[in-house]
């Protein structure tokens, strides 16, 4: 049964920016799968530099690795025996990963299952495969950007004290629907807030 879900989870080939506007889909109170434009995602295939590398030193095994991949930063965390792998890896290499996402503390991760060093050229080889992936992969930049110009919007309110939510939706040229969707992700992640009802405010 292990093999065949295994099998089952495909490692999607992403950037992290495209994995940090994904929606953890909960399964009562255990991470299920990450949504975005539909598709269920379980497990990553993502290149980066390392940037940041923190080990314990207890009794407790872990080491934590901060990924970058020039679209976001997305944290390594790896535990126990499987600490071990993650503890070759130093800040500043360039790495593939494949592992699974995890979802904590209202944060996304992975754990890493397969973590291997690259030439630093095999960022941009990854890059131009992304570029010329299929639809799922322009789906998911088309939400990228959406939420970009969304923040944009809302931090270039601050001096008027905020912006109404039907703004954004009459000069963003994004529907209200997905405005709507997107709003309410960056409330719950605390990015920003409601002041009022119908308008909401750059918090960072």
């Amino acid at each position: 049964m292990p093999d065949e879900q295994f099998k089952r989870n495909i490692a999607f080939k992403m950037r992290i920016g495209e994995i940090l506007v994904g929606k953890p889909i909960m399964d009562g109170e255990r991470f299920g799968n990450l949504e975005i434009n539909g598709n269920k995602i379980v497990r990553v295939n993502v290149v980066g530099s390392i940037v940041d590398k923190y080990e314990s030193s207890g009794e407790k095994k872990y080491v934590f690795l901060t990924l970058d991949d020039g679209s976001g930063q997305i944290k390594l965390k790896s535990f126990g025996d499987d600490a071990q792998k993650s503890l070759e890896i130093q800040q500043g290499e360039t790495v593939a990963v494949i592992g699974l996402l995890r979802f904590f503390n209202n944060e996304i991760y992975i754990s890493p299952e397969i973590i291997k060093e690259q030439d630093p050229k095999y960022l941009l080889v990854r890059k131009l495969e992304l570029d010329n992936a299929p639809k799922i992969q322009n789906n998911i930049q088309t939400l990228i950007s959406q939420r970009e110009k969304i923040i944009e919007l809302i931090k270039n309110s601050e001096s008027q004290g905020g912006i109404d939510i039907e703004k954004i939706n009459s000069v963003s040229g994004i529907s209200a629907e997905n405005a709507a969707a997107e709003i309410q992700k960056l409330l719950e992640e605390g990015v920003i807030f409601e002041p009022r009802p119908g308008k909401v405010r750059w918090l960072g």
